[in-house]
């Protein structure tokens, strides 16, 4: 039911149709690689899903046989009309604009439970996931395809050469980790890059309920000091976050001040930026469990 490589180059030519590389047009012609996104995001009859980017409907369609309700948002004005004709006589509902402008929250509703699915050009990606995990809570679960680096970014843990603040972020929020890779022969054009599938789970509330987001004092403190951190990754912490912490901090959390940023975990960003001098409390945390490392990918 899905697109293959030869209706993939059919509705191009039917409606004049040039991949884009202004938007990072890829579009995926691989049956086998669209329902494996969909076994990997663990949708069904009673899931609600949000894809971004539908582009013309290879992944749409494969959500749709599930029996999943199915959001699909298209930023291309001109291919919006093709992607209507092929998926609405499913049930899916077709949303035109940017994903990184649109009110997202209002468009899901009140409701949580939802996936969002996405075939996410890499200039897009990192906003995009990080505009979600912080502004989006109906959304509880995303598996992404990405450029390998972005993806890898995305899914590092403290020690990884891909480690970073975003890095640091996206830990705050989900437990992401790589789970394929895709190769640049199932998209029309094909791509420069490779590409991998991530998984990100949304962390629960804990028992004092939601965590600090953006705009909270707790929350702008600790990437205030963890940017700081890695806009001087080869020097000593003393040094990176001297401006933005305490030298008796850095005893209290017990980290020592000639590590680098790349050492620390999320849970030890955390004890640095939230120690406070009077001994008080800091907020709850989002602190990665013992043993939660990113799982090896699906090959």
């Amino acid at each position: 039911m899905t697109h293959g490589r030869a209706e993939i180059h059919a509705l191009l030519l039917a409606h004049d149709l040039v991949p884009r590389r202004s938007l990072g047009q890829n579009f995926v012609a691989d049956a086998n690689t669209v329902r494996r996104i969909v076994r990997l995001a663990g949708v069904g009859p009673t899931s609600r899903v949000v894809e971004i980017g539908a582009g013309l409907g290879s992944l749409t369609l494969a959500l749709a046989e599930t029996g999943a309700a199915v959001t699909a948002v298209e930023i291309d004005r001109h291919v919006v009309p093709v992607l209507r004709a092929e998926v609405e006589p499913l049930g899916v509902q077709v949303v035109e604009g940017d994903a990184l402008a649109l009110d997202l929250g209002a468009l899901l509703g009140p409701a949580g439970g939802w996936t969002l699915v996405a075939n996410l050009p890499y200039n897009v990606a990192v906003p995009l996931v990080l505009r979600v995990l912080e502004e989006v809570p109906q959304v509880d679960a995303l598996v992404i395809m990405v450029q390998r680096e972005v993806g890898e970014r995305l899914a590092a843990a403290a020690g990884d050469d891909a480690y970073g603040a975003v890095s640091v972020k996206v830990a705050y929020w989900a437990r992401a980790r790589v789970v394929g890779r895709v190769s640049s022969s199932v998209f029309i054009p094909r791509p420069r890059v490779e590409s991998v599938l991530v998984r990100l789970d949304r962390r629960p509330s804990g028992a004092a309920g939601a965590r600090p987001g953006p705009g909270s004092p707790a929350y702008d403190r600790l990437f205030g000091v963890v940017r700081a951190g890695f806009a001087h990754r080869r020097k000593m912490l003393r040094r990176a976050v001297g401006d933005h912490v305490d030298p008796p901090a850095f005893v209290a959390a017990g980290i020592a001040p000639t590590a680098r940023a790349e050492e620390l975990s999320l849970d030890d960003w955390e004890r640095l930026a939230w120690w406070r001098p009077d001994g008080s409390e800091p907020p709850a945390t989002g602190a990665v469990p013992p043993g939660d490392a990113a799982a090896a990918p699906d090959r």
